[in-house]
């Protein structure tokens, strides 16, 4: 058990056999975790016109995907950004009405991410409140995800897409929150029920013992680390932070400069005016050794060229690999580089990302 966020968190479950088992779990069956630190904000619109778009310039304004493409059970990942172009947060957006809207954001940025939010849509006829203590958060992830969560609940999963929410009864809960996305470059599925310790303990126990046929093991924050890793998924104080912006991270696909003014846009069109300084690339060992997060990364010349951000070896691939930060003219997948592991230069490669897909 370790603190994160000022939850206390399990890194691993001693029964399941650990990491590497509960990472494989995920990857070939079914896993659960407890994901109820991550913090979750409303913005809902206020006054006697619900069909405003209050709610919506709101959400437009703090952040950098457009809210407006989404339809009502629809989310997407987007990013809150400061007026520098850098990372407050990533987040993911949730359209639960015509005005209203649910963020999903980290526990360790809650605090600071709630403050944010609630500073700058004050000029907006919305009101942002801190759900996270409202419910407990479980993801099921996996590729018989689905298959478990059927037997739980009479929900169209099925007709729940990618990215894509409903609700429905889970565990004879009414209303409850199911949503198709997770962090784990796998199928599977959010569930949020009330945060009372009976009811989560009777869900947490529920799910566990139904997935027992599907080969469950329940999860912790180090599959959780290796799985978005193979993924190539961003974590905060990592791949994004304040003095990352959106085009080193390689994010810009999420980030839609065309929408109109949201806070760092200005910053970012003068950032890509005057071109990347470094880049977020895919490392792949090709010594024996693992790169760690924050190891010094060379050119083959011995020069100091960059930095791992999350590094760690990948229980699927069977590989040493890592992400790391490095000027583009280093970034051509093929490119070899030096990784100092403790007092040796490891060589390691450059190589496409994500690290793992899912079969399709």
């Amino acid at each position: 058990m370790v603190n994160f966020g000022g939850w206390d968190m399990p890194v691993e479950y001693p029964a399941t056999g650990g990491l590497i088992a509960e990472h494989m779990a995920v990857r070939t069956a079914v896993g659960v975790f407890d994901v109820s630190h991550m913090g979750d904000i409303v913005i809902e619109s206020t006054g006697t016109n619900k069909e405003s778009a209050a709610a919506l310039a709101a959400v437009q304004h703090i952040s950098m995907n457009d809210a407006s493409k989404l339809a009502i059970g629809q989310a997407h990942y987007s990013a809150l950004l400061n007026p520098h172009g850098t990372f407050v947060d990533d987040v993911v957006v949730h359209r639960t009405g015509h005005e209203g809207y649910l963020l999903v954001i980290n526990a360790g940025t809650r605090e600071k991410d709630f403050h944010w939010v609630r500073d700058n849509v004050r000029g907006f006829a919305c009101t942002a409140r801190d759900v996270g203590d409202h419910y407990t958060q479980l993801a099921i992830q996996g590729p018989r995800a689905a298959d478990l969560l059927s037997t739980l609940t009479a929900a169209d999963l099925p007709a729940v897409k990618n990215y894509w929410f409903t609700r429905g009864e889970v565990c004879g809960l009414p209303n409850v929150l199911i949503a198709r996305t997770g962090y784990t470059a796998e199928d599977g599925f959010e569930i949020y029920v009330p945060s009372d310790a009976a009811t989560s303990a009777m869900v947490w126990n529920r799910v566990l013992d139904a997935g027992k046929e599907f080969g469950i093991l329940p999860c912790g924050l180090g599959a959780r680390n290796t799985l978005r890793l193979e993924g190539r998924m961003a974590l905060y104080g990592h791949e994004i932070s304040d003095t990352i912006n959106v085009w080193e991270a390689g994010l810009d696909r999420f980030c839609k400069m065309d929408k109109g003014d949201f806070i760092g846009r200005a910053a970012l069109e003068k950032a890509r005016a005057e071109g990347l300084r470094r880049t977020l690339v895919g490392l792949e060992m090709v010594d024996r050794g693992i790169a760690r997060d924050d190891y010094k990364v060379f050119d083959q010349d011995g020069r100091e060229v960059g930095y791992v951000t999350s590094g760690s070896p990948a229980p699927f691939l069977k590989k040493n690999i890592a992400l790391a930060y490095v000027p583009p003219a280093l970034a051509e997948v093929g490119t070899a580089l030096l990784v100092e592991v403790r007092t040796q230069k490891l060589k390691a490669k450059v190589v496409p990302t994500p690290f793992y897909k899912r079969p399709r």
